[in-house]
């Protein structure tokens, strides 16, 4: 279960970094380039953090293989995701769901306090997105008032307080993504956002 939520929130990752480079009307190479840092960046600095190296997309090429596959499959069936800004903002909502459990797991596995662990997870979550949202000349979503690394430190909370309960292990990392998903999309739904520190 553990490895099919890292290929799902890579392929997640990839499509929403194929979006906005699209958006921005990038040539191929640009796509590419857009896609593989939103899919890996995170989950890079993950392991750099917790000593795991060379990371983890380096010693397993099925990463590479579901990034390339992802990004010509999305660039195919563009004219098929109507509503571009939507889709971009869903797949970047799954990104974050299923990465945040996958930092946490990580963390756990090197033997991490959970509040490191957390935060390992909202790093494998969001910075991914950070070096996409930079690249392509636009603030990150992390330092806007919307509620992004929020989500993710809400799911970790959960991921540990269903874990001390009598249930597969399988059933918390869904349980807890979901958490991050809903969370983001309940908060966009009903903008709701973190108070700003200067006055409009």
């Amino acid at each position: 279960m553990f490895y099919i939520i890292d290929i799902l929130g890579t392929i997640a990752f990839a499509i929403s970094g194929v979006l906005i480079a699209m958006n921005k009307r990038m040539d191929a190479f640009g796509v590419l380039i857009i896609a593989f840092v939103t899919a890996v960046g995170g989950g890079t600095l993950r392991d750099i953090l917790i000593g795991q190296t060379p990371v983890s997309w380096m010693t397993n090429m099925t990463f590479t293989y579901v990034i390339l596959i992802t990004t010509l499959l999305t660039i195919l069936f563009r004219s098929k995701i109507n509503y571009l800004r939507t889709s971009l903002f869903l797949f970047d909502t799954i990104g974050i769901g299923l990465y945040t459990v996958v930092g946490i797991e990580k963390g756990l596995l090197a033997g991490l306090d959970p509040i490191i662990c957390i935060a390992l997870g909202t790093i494998s979550a969001c910075f991914g997105g950070v070096i996409r949202d930079i690249l392509c000349n636009e603030i990150p979503v992390i330092f806007r008032k919307e509620i992004y690394a929020t989500a993710c430190i809400l799911g970790g909370l959960t991921y540990f307080l269903v874990r001390k309960l009598p249930i597969d292990s399988n059933f918390v990392f869904i349980i807890a993504g979901v958490v991050v998903i809903l969370t983001r999309l309940i908060a966009v739904k009903f903008k709701i956002s973190l108070p700003g520190l200067y006055k409009e």
